[in-house]
């Protein structure tokens, strides 16, 4: 049973959260020193702060001390501050210190009920999402937990102790390199040199001899024998970037080389034999290209023996707020800030919008936000995004019906955010098992019942 610590020093207060809390294990403490006492012992995940707390009841000085003390202890912690009537200012103060929500007296019992479910059901989401990212994952620094990209790192990790030459697909953006380079790092080659080439950022002219290296007097200007990319990867991995946009011209050399994994430089004649592994990338479809006859058929078979399709962030589910609280844990490191999560605006932003740039997008805007940010949380603004509002002008104003629709919805998104485990589904929502299977048999969930 999840423990929940209410701090207050009124008997009354403790007896009725006590009640309105059936479902979780509830402590108590009346004074910052037990309240740090109680913290240290049962790390609650969740915990209820009156401000005004003795020696000085009647200011909230000592709440905020409070507060500041929990958080320093216990960062991910989820404070929800009890005020009085007239105390918004302090409520708004703590919220600033990064208390996760504040509650006016007197009590509501239905209220604070959903307030702690939020808090608890977050902190545990948050968890299992530092889990993953602190974890050592079977393919290094590839993040995430949606189907898509689960099945894209367990094929690049069946071939990484393999030579077969690699293809990977996908928009600008989605991690091609990260693939490359985790590839590699689980490869036999690992200890040899990875070398990366980007055939759309190099001119037509200087391709070849950057591939392939070229021989001193070649041409004007070649002073001494240069190596090639091909060459300084020698018993490593090459990786060629955007090969659909290599010349025609230089994939018949390129094709050479994979076919007899020999090589000649620019202006030379004798052939040079390469030991190196091959994964090439592009955003562009080159079956198209090659019923246009802009690419050629035998070189996409000889690079393509294994191709494997990376996901655009669109379409990665929840891997959105997964890799932009890594992002912000790597930023607030790199720029010693302090910033300690998202705000529900910020996430639903997050969600909502289309990620043209995919990661590489993510990244920009949460390094911007993390030196924007005024607060403790990031907001939708500090990330450069709107929340889309809903049109509501079609919307039922049925209450049963509002009900329904947004209970039917809230329990496919934990089915799903808790990879269809039926109790941790139930844990999400806040209810037992056997309520959760009568609200799916009452919405005619047939797919959730079949586990589809």
């Amino acid at each position: 049973m999840d423990k929940i610590l209410v701090v207050d020093d009124d008997l009354g207060i403790q007896k009725q959260l006590k009640w309105s809390l059936t479902g979780y294990d509830v402590i108590f403490a009346e004074d910052r020193q037990s309240a740090i006492a109680q913290l240290r012992r049962f790390e609650p995940k969740v915990v209820t702060l009156d401000l005004g707390l003795p020696p000085d009841p009647a200011n909230a000085s000592e709440g905020l001390l409070t507060l500041e003390e929990i958080l320093s202890l216990a960062p991910q912690t989820k404070v929800i501050v009890v005020t009085g009537n007239n105390d918004k200012e302090n409520a708004l103060k703590a919220i600033s210190l990064g208390a996760y929500d504040f509650y006016q007296k007197p009590i509501d019992s239905d209220t604070i009920q959903i307030l702690v479910h939020r808090a608890n059901n977050l902190f545990k989401l948050e968890q299992e999402n530092r889990q993953l990212a602190k974890a050592s994952p079977a393919m290094g620094k590839i993040i995430g937990n949606s189907e898509q990209i689960q099945l894209a790192s367990r094929r690049a990790e069946k071939i990484a102790q393999t030579d077969i030459s690699t293809l990977l697909l996908g928009e600008s953006g989605t991690g091609k390199e990260v693939f490359a380079r985790s590839i590699h790092d689980h490869s036999l080659r690992r200890d040899k040199p990875f070398v990366a080439i980007n055939c759309a950022s190099i001119p037509e002219n200087l391709l070849e001899s950057e591939l392939f290296g070229y021989e001193k007097g070649a041409f004007t200007g070649a002073n001494k024998t240069t190596l090639g990319k091909i060459e300084t990867a020698q018993g490593g991995t090459l990786f060629l970037d955007e090969i659909g946009d290599m010349p025609l011209g230089l994939q018949a050399k390129m094709l050479r080389f994979l076919q007899e994994r020999v090589i000649e430089r620019v202006g030379g004649r004798s052939e040079i034999p390469v030991d190196i592994r091959v994964i090439c990338a592009t955003h562009r479809n080159l079956q198209s290209m090659v019923a246009e006859q802009t690419f050629r058929e035998d070189l996409y078979y000889r690079v393509g023996e294994i191709v494997i399709t990376i996901p655009p962030l669109r379409d990665r589910d929840n891997d959105i707020v997964l890799l932009a609280r890594t992002f912000l844990s790597q930023y607030n490191e790199e720029f010693n800030t302090k910033v300690k999560g998202f705000s529900d605006t910020a996430i639903k932003a997050m969600l909502q919008h289309n990620w043209p740039g995919n990661i590489r997008e993510l990244q920009n805007k949460l390094k911007s936000a993390v030196i924007l940010c005024e607060g403790t949380m990031i907001q939708a603004d500090d990330l450069g995004l709107m929340v889309k509002e809903e049109d509501d002008s079609m919307e039922t104003l049925n209450l049963r019906e509002v009900r329904e629709l947004a209970e039917s919805k809230a329990i496919r998104r934990a089915y799903h955010l808790s990879e269809k485990n039926m109790s941790r589904t139930a844990e999400l929502l806040g209810v037992t098992r056997p309520t959760l299977y009568s609200l799916i048999d009452k919405y005619h969930m047939e797919d959730i019942k079949t586990g589809v």
